[in-house]
Parts: structure tokens; sequence; C-alpha cells
């Protein structure tokens, strides 16, 4: 499920959180690392649970107007176009969803202050005021609307991002890439379909492998790497680099000895692409200049092999990145 880039980023946390502390064991490490990944997938099955939540949310509402001293007609006759909606209805209804949210057990049922301002930036969405008006009441209309709801609103509500970093310290970069995914899952069922294809942790036992070997690799590959540095680096103090930095080199070398299928390129610009995100404004630059010194040196000493500098065919690029 989660892409080789953020599959990335996670080895780069409990990496991170290794050396920080200075006591964890690699055992420790690699179980950080598949409680990180599972953690994920928790929050991806959660967003997943996001559209049954507003339709609850929306029937109470519904009976709440109802019950007013007086209720206007609109409000004694509400439209009933969003709690109808058969995409939400085959959520609800869909085994393989039900029963993953049960080996789970997760649920929004705690955070109630949340949802609820979830539904209100939902109830307010131009989307949500566009669908309650259009007369298209089809199966694609109804999906369509769900997916706008995910993708269109939720992602503007800065109280969701806020809301599930406090739930879990492991969701911190994890919203965009669930609700992304939960996107998918839904886009990709249509109307008469046994049921929904719930994606699982990994996408293919070559990630799970990819994840593992990397984080283990790069814990063996410090001291040499840090050798390469020194060589390369004037007057060289480990204590003057940005750990964020020797973390990214030290990983980046680490995936170019393991994985002799991704073209070093890739692998290179991957790394530059973290940096900018997770280190200093101009880490970048001094990791591009520091891997590529270090790629010619793995050269000579037959580290890594000249095919991996090579151009490759597209399809191993592709599948690698």
């Amino acid at each position: 499920m989660l892409s080789r880039r953020l599959l990335r980023v996670k080895v780069l946390q409990m990496l991170y959180a290794q050396q920080q502390q200075g006591d964890m064991s690699a055992q420790s490490v690699d179980n950080e690392l598949q409680h990180s990944v599972d953690k994920s997938h928790e929050l991806y099955l959660m967003v997943l649970l996001l559209p049954s939540v507003m339709k609850r949310l929306a029937l109470k509402r519904i009976e709440n107007l109802k019950t007013k001293l007086r209720p206007t007609e609109e409000e004694k006759n509400p439209n009933m176009k969003f709690v109808n909606n058969k995409l939400i209805a085959a959520l609800e209804d869909s085994e393989a969803l039900n029963e993953a949210l049960e080996a789970k057990k997760v649920s929004w049922a705690d955070d109630e202050e949340l949802m609820d301002i979830v539904f209100s930036a939902m109830l307010q969405s131009p989307q949500y005021m566009e669908y309650m008006s259009s007369e298209d009441d089809s199966f694609e209309a109804d999906k369509a609307f769900v997916v706008h709801f995910l993708l269109k609103t939720l992602t503007k509500v800065d109280a969701f991002y806020e809301g599930i970093e406090k739930k879990s310290i492991y969701w911190n970069d994890d919203a965009d890439m669930a609700i992304s995914m939960a996107s998918k899952t839904i886009k990709s069922y249509n109307q008469g379909d046994a049921d929904f294809n719930i994606y699982d942790k990994y996408k293919d036992s070559d990630d799970q492998q990819f994840t593992q070997q990397l984080l283990h690799t790069s814990l063996n590959t410090f001291a040499s790497t840090e050798g390469y540095l020194k060589k390369f680096s004037e007057n060289w103090d480990k204590e003057r680099v940005c750990l964020m930095d020797l973390i990214l080199i030290v990983m980046a070398v680490a995936e170019m000895i393991s994985f002799k299928d991704i073209h070093v390129k890739i692998t290179i610009n991957e790394y530059i692409e973290i940096a900018k995100y997770y280190s200093t404004p101009k880490s970048y630059i001094y990791i591009n200049g520091m891997l590529k010194q270090i790629v010619r040196m793995m050269l000579e000493e037959k580290m890594i092999s000249p095919q991996q500098i090579l151009s490759l065919d597209n399809k191993n690029n592709n599948k690698n990145n």
C-alpha cells in the first residue's frame, strides 16, 4: 500500500530515533518500523470509515432538526440524498473493510469533537452544496461526491491533521497518503462489484523485503559511510554534520549496495527529494554532492556495478521508484 518513498521515510524515522536514543537494538528498531507501517495501514482504514461517520452525523442532525419546537417545512422534509448515498452504503456493507476494521479494533468513537468539525466542514463545502442540489442520483454521482469529500474537503481541515497527530506520533506524515489511498480504493469500486479491494500494508512481498533490508543494511553501513564523508569533506567532523543529512546519505549508500536493480540516479533523486522536506533548506545540495563522489568511489571499490549507472529499461525504473 505504501509507496516506496514513504517506506524510505519510515526507515528514515526509525534510524533517526535510533541515533538519537543510542540504546535501541537492531531488533527494537525493526519492531518499531513494523509498528509504524501497521499504524499507516490503520489510518488508511480509518479514512475509509469516515464517510459512514459523516452519514451517522447527518442522520443525527436530521432527527434533531425534526424535533425542534417549530421546525420549518424543509426541516420536516429534509433532503435525504447524502444519507442515501449508495457508495457509502456499499462501504458499510463491505465484508473486506469491516473485517479489516474489526481486526485492527479501530474507530472514531473517541473523537466526537473532531468528527463534528469534519462534518461541519463538509456541510459548508461547495462540493456538498452542489451535490445536494443536483438531480443526478446515480451511483457514479454518489461515488464522485465521496471522493470529493476526501480529496477536496478533508484535506483542507487543519483540525483533522492536528487531531490525528495527537492520536499517534506515527501519523505525523501519513494523513495525505491515507486519504489518497482511500480515494483510490473508492474510485476503483464499481456498482455491482463483489467487494472493495482493500489494500494490504505492503503492495507486495518485494516492498516488505525492500523495507526490512534497507533498514538492516543502513544500520550496518554507518561506519563505512562516515569513512567516505571523511575522505571527501575537508576537516570533517561528525558533530558538525546534520544528523538527518548523515542518515539520508547512509540510506542512499545502503540502497545502492542492497538493490542492484534500482538505478543509482533514482536512488539519489529519491533521497534528495526527501531531504528537501525533512532536512535543512540547503541540505539536498550537500547530499547530492557527497553522493556523486561516493558513487565514484563505490564503483572503484566494486561496491556497485557499472550497470547500476547505465540506463536501465523503463520497466525496472518505474517498478523500483
